[in-house]
């Protein structure tokens, strides 16, 4: 289990990862766009879209910190552009931290299987903590 940095950008992710890379004399990312999710039936991805960073990450001294431009349209401020991503491989331990960060917040997106993960939700916490939990199991 981990607690990780996951920084968001403003359609400038791919920059600022390559040059964090550098920085830090990490491996070159891998960068997932979200022209590369698999097609949405219900949900035409607009072109914009298309090269925006969808998910990639740095191991930094240790940490692992992880990248994504925000999806056009969605809110951006700059200086609160983070969030704590908890990585488990337990279910039970996310659902129940998922389920007890929630109470006084607010729910973002409620945990679901999603093409990447067998279990995904974000909240924000009752102090405007944004968290994100994910579900890694062991044989990634």
């Amino acid at each position: 289990m981990s607690v990780n940095a996951y920084l968001n950008f403003n359609g400038n992710c791919r920059e600022a990862v390559e040059f964090y890379a550098e920085v830090f004399e990490t491996e070159a990312p891998h960068i997932m766009s979200f022209g590369e999710n698999p097609p949405h039936p219900e949900f035409t991805l607009p072109d914009e879209a298309k090269n925006l960073v969808m998910h990639t990450r740095l191991t930094i001294d240790g940490s692992n910190i992880m990248f994504s431009d925000v999806f056009p349209g969605m809110p951006f401020v700059e200086g609160t552009n983070i969030t704590l991503a908890i990585v488990n491989n337990s279910m039970e331990e996310l659902k129940t931290r998922f389920h007890k960060l929630k109470e006084g917040g607010k729910v973002d997106m409620e945990l679901q299987k999603t093409f990447w993960s067998k279990l995904y939700g974000q909240v924000t916490d009752k102090f405007g903590i944004q968290w994100q939990f994910n579900y890694e199991s062991e044989d990634l």
